[in-house]
């Protein structure tokens, strides 16, 4: 979308129809499940406009609940039907502008582990077993403040870093009550994105973060 996007509001209702831009099995491949099958679950429309996001997330379609299930069921199983992704990533756009509590519910009751992907700067009450990992955006003089009740709340910190802006180049003093992830932000030039591997390596070490490779993308996979 690079920061094209129109701007989308949380929008409320009870969860029964959600509006989803595609829902695909595939391999997480960033963060702390990376490399784990998975089904993902991209709801449509966002509440920011990040210049460097490349994912498509507009023009989604209402869902039934009840039809989501089914489809993640069925894409959750082998040919055999039996399961072999029981991680389903609930992400965007924006997950939390949507009423996404009864679905976490459901998939939690059906076995299934969840994983939410945020911004951070909306928040809506889940369930305590659903894993948030918050990737906060920046705006160029600093990031957008992070919820205080969805911070509390956090199983992991997920920062793009860059070498051609300073805005991306630290990680703010207050990412402390979760593990720090730091990702090279893909900014589609070899040259750069081999300085941005280089610098989220150093600050890996030197600091104690983990690194997060965008593994799908190397993969040549969604």
């Amino acid at each position: 979308m690079f920061g094209q996007n129109p701007l989308r509001p949380p929008v409320t209702g009870d969860g029964s129809v959600l509006e989803v831009k595609h829902v695909f099995p595939t391999l997480q491949g960033e963060g702390p499940f990376a490399g784990q099958p998975a089904v993902f679950i991209r709801l449509a429309g966002c509440n920011l406009a990040c210049h460097f996001c490349d994912t498509e997330f507009e023009d989604g379609k209402d869902m039934t609940l009840v039809t989501l299930l089914e489809h993640v069921s069925q894409l959750s199983c082998d040919e055999k039907g039996k399961r072999v992704r029981d991680l389903v990533v609930i992400t965007g756009g924006e997950p939390l502008r949507q009423p996404i509590g009864p679905l976490c519910d459901s998939l939690l009751s059906n076995g299934f582990r969840v994983q939410i992907e945020t911004n951070g700067t909306l928040y809506r009450p889940l369930d305590g077993s659903v894993s948030i990992v918050c990737s906060p955006k920046n705006t160029g003089q600093g990031y957008h403040p992070i919820r205080p009740d969805l911070a509390d709340r956090l199983s992991a910190y997920k920062f793009l870093v860059s070498t051609r802006d300073t805005a991306y180049a630290e990680i703010p003093e207050w990412a402390t009550q979760a593990p720090v992830y730091v990702q090279p932000m893909d900014e589609y030039d070899e040259a750069q994105n081999a300085k941005n591997l280089d610098f989220a390596t150093q600050l890996a070490q030197q600091r104690g973060y983990r690194l997060s490779l965008q593994m799908h993308k190397l993969l040549g996979i969604a």
